[in-house]
């Protein structure tokens, strides 16, 4: 009692003799429980809005090093049992903190699962480049990242006769030995001898390597401080991690942490939780995982005293972009010219180049909101359902191997019907969700025909729909969200009804009323439920119906935010969330109140993807330059417009449309374009070398974008282009032969190819290349054209 009340006298004493000091110190008392019970300190000051992190730069003294001890990057540790106080100066103030060492004579039995498991993922020793893979490494397999803690028990405590610990010497422990290096080990030293881990491992060997203590309390939630910073360029900031147990009571696991950032480039962080800013603008998250628990801390890095003139705003996504530049200090691009919006706009939108004709009638135009109804113009061709149907065709696995022509052609006319009638995106999808019937007839049948077990729709629909990579699920906990192998099998067990059956019209998806999964780790049923869920009253003729009004609900917190996602990573370059079906707390968007916003618009207007494409097109986000002067090193917040490749199809499209002669694709009519075939297997040498995807999988990511040597020397030599080119037929012999004076036939060349007008400097390349055969330099002029990157680009 006596030590109890000398105690808090003396803490009340400290810190109201300090409270004016300059610097913060976090926490303001400590209380360290347990031999191997860890304590970071944060220190701050408060300094022009910021809070530049001193913790390693502050002198720290220790009233009796008896008692606790502290090192220089403010990580106390335990002695022995009693009070004492640690003094902490920066420049000429100081500031004190009471702090307890207890439980070290009698201490909680160390629990293999609470405890232990903590000390083999830090160190790597369960991660899938070590042990933690399929087939284990030289005899020994722990589960990946510590998901089964039982397993992991056995194979450490009772596998190979009990070797590997000896507690009648626990120094003497195989399992120390090669974990510290002393013995060979292939991953070379894990744990450094005389650590905080060293101590826990070596007391579980000797208390008799327990699995499970009894009163020991699961983690429910883990925090990490700060939770969100703003650093200055290039500096650092250390992170303190707590778990609150289901008791309530908080308990430092900093030392025992790991640590992640999605951003490298803009905040590194080591394996001790100190964050390395990088000298360029911008925002990260740092994860932080420990026993299946994640959080992130948010980092920005503001680009300092920058100030621009705030831009106009056409709608609401300009609001938002334009916060986050300013907040950090980036301004943004000019607003592009006519030209350069033309055909990004047309590329983008219907994967199709404007005509001549069209350019110059825009070019032209006068009329001030010419781009808003250019755009209203585009959403209503014939080509924009074409483009898009392709790019769900895409998604969907529309392969003509796998559903043979008849199913392929069915699904991609169905596709096709779905975009030219703007059909609700909410609905498309529940069509797709309980898609049935003959896979010939006009539907979306065949999507499900391409994928063969219940885990395999339901991770599909998760990962193409919802944005939730589940799969990672399926083996072990998600090493960075909160789904577990039960939400993974859970979540499948909507699937189990569906069936494939022989009928005369061909093969059929028969829905059925399906049955919940067994877990094939504990081999207990997993009940149905939506991700996020609990067990629900499923429909009894069809579980899907059940996943796909979740699915379709306004409420549902994915569906819209994953569409939205994707439709602004293809019309800006990047998604809001990289990778752009990754939506999950610990990958943040790079704008989170944009993408909300969107989201709700989206739900506003119905599921109308044709809105929420206009509202994107029609912002000064979507329309500024991809010239940059300070915002050159902006990744990843919208200031400028992103140089892409196009994609296979539409280039070669294009490569079609300015020679003025169309690709004959096998069994398909003559004038048939790239964006319409149906066949993703019809032979084309050029759509392959140009990153055509084989359609074997849901993610965007199988469509390669990457340029390459081979294609610029396909594009340079190939006798197909140059056929296309040298063609009687073409445009090149054409203008030959038209009565057009060289100049205006530059102009024409460049208005087709690049959708502007020539500059003077290209005007008198264009003379040089002349010679005495007229035909001969415009092919020369068209070869020139098409080789550059500009043609080969979206800008």
């Amino acid at each position: 009692m006596f030590a109890r009340s000398a105690y808090s006298f003396l803490a009340l004493i400290v810190l109201t003799a300090h409270a004016a000091a300059e610097f913060h110190v976090s926490p303001a008392s400590v209380v360290l429980v347990g031999p191997e019970a860890t304590q970071q300190l944060l220190v701050s000051e408060k300094q022009h809005g910021q809070s530049p992190d001193l913790t390693r730069t502050v002198k720290y003294e220790i009233a009796n090093p008896k008692i606790a001890r502290i090192s220089a990057t403010g990580q106390i540790e335990p002695v022995s049992e009693g009070s004492t106080v640690i003094h902490i100066r920066h420049a000429k103030e100081a500031k004190s903190i009471a702090v307890e060492v207890k439980g070290l004579k009698q201490p909680s039995p160390v629990s293999f699962e609470q405890q232990m498991i903590p000390v083999l993922t830090k160190a790597g020793c369960n991660s899938g480049g070590c042990h933690g893979k399929a087939e284990g490494q030289n005899g020994f397999k722990l589960s990946v990242f510590g998901f089964d803690p039982l397993a992991d028990y056995k194979a450490i405590a009772m596998e190979a006769r009990g070797r590997r610990i000896f507690p009648a010497n626990a120094e003497a422990s195989l399992l120390v030995g090669k974990a510290t290096g002393q013995l060979p080990h292939g991953g070379g030293r894990k744990i450094a001898e005389g650590s905080t881990a060293h101590k826990r491992l070596l007391r579980w060997i000797r208390e008799g390597a327990t699995f499970h203590v009894e009163h020991s309390t699961p983690v429910a939630t883990l925090q990490v401080e700060p939770h969100e910073i703003s650093l200055a360029i290039q500096a650092s900031q250390q992170l303190r991690v707590m778990v609150v147990d289901e008791k309530g009571e908080r308990r430092d696991v900093t030392a025992e942490a790991e640590f992640e950032s999605n951003v490298p480039t803009i905040a590194g962080v080591d394996r001790t939780g100190i964050i390395q800013a990088g000298a360029n603008p911008g925002e990260a998250a740092i994860l932080v995982r420990y026993l299946g628990q994640v959080t992130v801390s948010r980092v920005r890095l503001p680009r300092p005293g920058v100030t621009f003139p705030r831009p106009p705003e056409a709608n609401f996504i300009d609001k938002h972009v334009w916060d986050k530049l300013a907040l950090l200090g980036i301004p943004p691009s000019e607003l592009a010219d006519d030209a350069t919006f033309l055909r990004r706009v047309h590329l983008d939108t219907i994967g199709t180049l404007p005509t001549a004709a069209e350019v110059r009638a825009f070019l032209a135009d006068r009329e001030p909101k010419k781009r808003e109804k250019l755009i209203d113009q585009l959403l209503a061709r014939p080509e924009y359902a074409d483009f898009w149907a392709m790019k769900w065709a895409d998604l969907l696995r529309v392969d003509r191997d796998v559903l043979m022509a008849p199913g392929a052609v069915a699904i991609s006319r169905w596709l096709r019907k779905q975009v030219a009638e703007n059909r609700r995106y909410d609905e498309f999808v529940r069509d797709i969700v309980t898609a049935e019937g003959p896979i010939t007839a006009e539907g979306p049948a065949g999507f499900l025909r391409a994928l063969e077990k219940p885990e395999s729709m339901s991770r599909s629909v998760s990962q193409l729909f919802l944005g939730v990579r589940i799969e990672c699920a399926q083996c072990h906990h998600h090493p960075s969200e909160k789904w577990s192998q039960d939400d993974y099998f859970a979540l499948a067990g909507f699937f189990t009804g569906v069936t494939k059956k022989a009928t005369p019209s061909g093969e059929a998806i028969v829905p059925g009323t399906g049955n919940d999964i067994k877990h094939p780790r504990t081999g207990k049923l997993v009940s149905t439920r939506v991700l996020g869920g609990t067990a629900t009253i499923l429909d009894p003729h069809d579980r899907r119906r059940t996943l796909a009004d979740w699915m379709a609900s306004p409420q549902n917190p994915f569906l819209a935010k994953a569409i939205v996602n994707r439709l602004w990573a293809h019309y800006l370059g990047r998604g809001l969330v990289e990778a752009i079906d990754d939506l999950r707390v610990t990958n943040p968007a790079s704008n989170e109140k944009l993408h909300d916003e969107l989201a709700v618009y989206l739900v506003k207007k119905q599921f109308d993807l044709k809105a929420l494409t206009r509202v994107i097109l029609n912002s000064r986000t979507y329309q500024l330059a991809a010239e940059t002067t300070a915002n050159k090193d902006d990744e990843q917040n919208y200031s400028h417009a992103v140089s892409r490749t196009l994609p296979a199809e539409v280039l070669l499209d294009a490569v079609c449309q300015v020679t003025g002669v169309p690709e004959k694709f096998d069994g398909l009519p003559l004038g048939v374009r790239a964006i319409q075939v149906w066949d993703n297997r019809v032979p084309s040498y050029f759509m392959k070398l140009f990153g055509r995807p084989a359609r074997v999988s849901v993610c965007e990511c199988e469509r390669s974008g990457e340029p390459s040597i081979a294609q610029a020397l396909h594009l340079m030599n190939a006798p197909e282009i140059t056929a296309k080119i040298h063609s009687h037929r073409g445009t090149a012999r054409k203008l030959a032969d038209s009565k057009m004076p060289l100049n205006e036939i530059a102009d024409e060349l460049y208005l087709a190819m690049l959708s502007r007008f020539p500059t003077k400097h290209e005007q008198d390349v264009m003379r040089k290349l002349a010679n005495t055969d007229r035909r001969s330099t415009i092919e020369d002029m068209m070869w020139t054209v098409m080789n550059t990157k500009e043609f080969i680009y979206n800008h």
